[in-house]
């Protein structure tokens, strides 16, 4: 069973750039890395929503947008869970057959309006490959029974980053 490691945090902790910035240090090592990473979408300093992103081949959609009616929402965001699955789920099975690290950045109410998306998670936690996840800290404890959790805050960021990778080389 290979290590899997979930980081959690309040907003603008850097808990995307921390995943980010593992996942540049992982490649460099020579790990094939696949996954999604939802970065938000900002215009004129307004967050207009958020994207989903293949990490292997970079194709995205919209995961939810303040202007993209649908039938389900998160606070102010329409969620496309349609948009989301299209690009998420192929990224997420191709990280499991092909990768030696899956990135979900992140794990959360929006993700989780998905069944397919639900069940895909499933199958990763249960699986022997390595994750490295964003975890929406009001569901962090569900995750403490399948690996580490843990917890960003700014003033940590240095000290975290190199316990993550050097546990993380360790597993090669």
């Amino acid at each position: 069973m290979c290590l899997k490691v979930f980081i959690t945090g309040k907003p603008g902790s850097g808990k995307s750039t921390l995943v980010k910035e593992i996942v540049e240090e992982l490649k460099k090592h020579g790990w094939r890395i696949g996954g999604i990473l939802t970065p938000e979408v900002r215009e004129h300093g307004y967050r207009l929503g958020f994207k989903v992103v293949d990490v292997a081949s970079g194709n995205e959609a919209w995961l939810a947008s303040v202007h993209i009616p649908t039938d389900k929402m998160v606070g102010k965001y329409y969620v496309n869970r349609k948009s989301f699955e299209k690009v998420a789920i192929p990224a997420l099975e191709y990280a499991i057959k092909e990768c030696d690290l899956i990135v979900i950045d992140e794990i959360g109410k929006m993700e989780f309006i998905s069944s397919k998306f639900k069940q895909i998670l499933e199958r990763i936690l249960s699986s022997d490959k390595c994750l490295l996840a964003v975890v929406h800290r009001s569901y962090a404890q569900k995750f403490r029974d399948y690996g580490e959790v843990y917890w960003l805050e700014r003033d940590k960021f240095s000290k975290i980053k190199d316990e993550i990778l050097e546990k993380f080389l360790k597993e090669a």
